[in-house]
């Protein structure tokens, strides 16, 4: 029989059913899920109105190449240029954010007619060449696959003077996420992002926002960038945005997708009548049930009180984040404490080298909130109290 190959840790956890925002282990046992599937899940485990629709399509049609049209391809683009900022007339759906960032870093390339790709320490964009070649949130991810694209520069997150001094004439964009997930919850702040913009704008480079992770409404805000009070040339999404089902997207003003010819790029399943369907639905749960508002209050009530009860504990260095995207950083490595939530019924996943990361879903309730914390808490106190007793606190 074939082995599957394992490249993820194995959590030891056999799940067998998930609702909203928890999962249930082979035993009966509900957890409350902050992974969400690297944060994918954040509209909840099979929402009925996605799941609906999903199944309404499935008994309509499955695969059909982009050169036919259907219908809810239309729909999904009706819908979906209700959370999209006017200037981005065109969008194109991939499989995956590596995939959208891969295709990112083609266009900016030919629409500027330059090479240089400018991106940043603790960065993760994906694992394919293109997206890892901007990558750099862990070095292990590059070990032995080198060399990478050429003329591709890493420079300090949140550095105005880095971006000042490389940012020139000959780049042809910078990439960056606004706030770094896998980097370790980072969040960059408002004068960098904005001179960022200002910098490229002077210089003529595209600047590209990855909301793969922070977008569709996990931050408080539809978009990261919105925070900031900034457009970029191109921003890419994913994860959340088919509600659990595959799918990405990149989005293009009138002028770059312009520069686009027919063969320039392509997917088999990119854009397929399924994963149009799973966007249409997941923006119609998000317009209508106002996620980006609830993701904003209830991030600040968890953000709230995670800082009241662990502020002051001395393996905590510090606590960061928006809305419901939030890292406890750790002054040891946090695989204890995530062995011990998952134990206690909390499934939270790691961001860097010493932070807790945790992703819900916007469903999470006050009793959830309360139970989240009051776990995290326990592990953390639970891990500071073994490294005291072993002296290496």
């Amino acid at each position: 029989m074939l082995k599957y190959l394992m490249l993820y840790e194995d959590r030891g956890l056999d799940v067998v059913y998930a609702e909203g925002q928890y999962v249930w282990d082979s035993t009966g046992r509900k957890y409350l899920d902050m992974h969400t599937g690297h944060g994918v899940v954040f509209l909840g485990h099979r929402h009925p109105h996605i799941v609906k629709t999903l199944i309404e399509q499935i008994s309509k049609i499955v695969t059909l190449s982009t050169s036919f049209r259907t219908r809810i391809r239309e729909e999904m683009l009706d819908v979906l240029s209700k959370i999209v900022p006017n200037n981005f007339e065109y969008v194109y759906l991939l499989n995956s954010g590596s995939e959208a960032i891969d295709f990112a870093i083609k266009i900016c390339r030919k629409a500027t007619k330059r090479k240089k790709i400018v991106y940043f320490t603790k960065s993760f964009h994906g694992r394919t060449y293109g997206a890892l070649s901007v990558t750099s949130s862990n070095s292990k991810y590059k070990e032995g696959f080198e060399p990478f694209l050429p003329e591709t520069f890493e420079i300090r997150f949140n550095s105005i003077e880095d971006v000042d001094k490389v940012v020139d004439e000959s780049t042809a964009c910078v990439i960056l996420e606004v706030i770094q997930g896998e980097g370790g919850v980072n969040v960059a702040s408002e004068d960098f992002v904005k001179f960022v913009r200002k910098k490229t704008l002077e210089v003529g480079a595209l600047m590209v926002v990855d909301e793969i992770q922070t977008g569709f409404g996990r931050t408080g805000y539809i978009w990261g960038f919105e925070h900031y009070g900034i457009l970029p040339d191109i921003f890419t999404a994913g994860k959340a945005i088919g509600g659990g089902f595959p799918v990405s997207a990149i989005f293009l003003p009138h002028d770059i997708a312009s520069k686009l010819r027919q063969g320039d790029h392509g997917s088999t399943y990119g854009g397929n009548p399924l994963a149009c369907a799973a966007v249409k639905a997941s923006t119609e749960v998000l317009v209508n049930e106002q996620v980006h508002l609830q993701a904003k209050a209830k991030g600040e009530k968890l953000f709230k009180k995670i800082r009241e009860r662990l502020q002051n504990v001395r393996i905590v260095r510090e606590i960061r984040g928006r809305g419901l995207m939030i890292g406890i950083d750790l002054r040891v490595t946090p695989g204890e404490v995530i062995k011990c939530l998952q134990d206690a019924g909390v499934l939270a996943l790691k961001a860097g080298t010493t932070v807790v990361r945790l992703l819900p879903p916007y469903l999470i309730t006050e009793q959830d909130i309360e139970f989240a914390v009051d776990m995290l808490e326990q592990c953390i106190v639970k891990e500071l109290s073994g490294r005291y007793v072993s002296g290496s606190a």
